[in-house]
């Protein structure tokens, strides 16, 4: 595979940037908007006008909104990259999308569908049947019982828990240890056990 550059210069950088190491794949650039910088002995630059399709991207902004502008700023300029982690088990039948990462001790099993740009985070459990738009942030530990849909740009927090068959809406946010046993609409805050609507935006 071609070197990689990574967009963002932070702590999930750092993650990403093991993930590829682990895998033998070279990163060939940091680019971060707060540039120049040293991050982990890489020179942090800006972004340049000099992309092409021939540049592998990945996005290492945690932030779903952030990460969803930056791709749409160099979609048309560069491709993308998936990084995934050697620990993570991965069903054959599964499908992940370009600029999707997946992190240390993740299992993600039969017919599960990701789409691009996601995140799903250290030792998160996405089970059969699972469908995760675009730009989705899973985060560690979470588990996602079968046959569970997750819109755009949610952000899944640590812990949390999806009972099967449940619909989640696009820009949602779901709290650290929320368990989540009813379809939640879009654009809402949810928290508890069970979890309940504390915001909509």
């Amino acid at each position: 595979m071609d070197k990689v550059n990574i967009f963002g210069a932070s702590g999930h950088a750092k993650v990403i940037m093991n993930i590829l190491k682990l895998n033998k794949i070279a990163i060939r650039n940091l680019y971060d908007d707060r540039a120049p910088f040293e991050l982990l002995g890489y020179n942090v630059l800006s972004l340049d006008n000099n992309l092409t399709k021939t540049s592998k991207f990945i996005v290492a902004i945690g932030n779903n909104g952030i990460r969803r502008k930056i791709v749409e700023d160099v979609l048309n300029k560069v491709s993308f990259a998936v990084a995934i982690h050697p620990n993570a088990t991965i069903d054959t039948t599964s499908f992940l999308g370009n600029g999707t990462v997946v992190m240390a001790n993740c299992v993600i099993n039969a017919s599960v569908q990701i789409g691009k740009h996601c995140i799903i985070n250290s030792a998160a459990v996405i089970e059969h049947d699972c469908i995760i738009e675009d730009y989705v942030h899973v985060s560690p530990n979470a588990t996602l019982c079968g046959n569970v849909r997750i819109g755009a740009e949610t952000h899944i927090g640590t812990g949390a828990i999806i009972i099967p068959n449940i619909e989640i809406g696009k820009n949602v946010t779901i709290g650290a240890g929320a368990v989540v046993i009813k379809n939640i609409p879009d654009n809402v805050t949810i928290v508890g056990n069970p979890a309940r609507i504390i915001k909509k935006d």
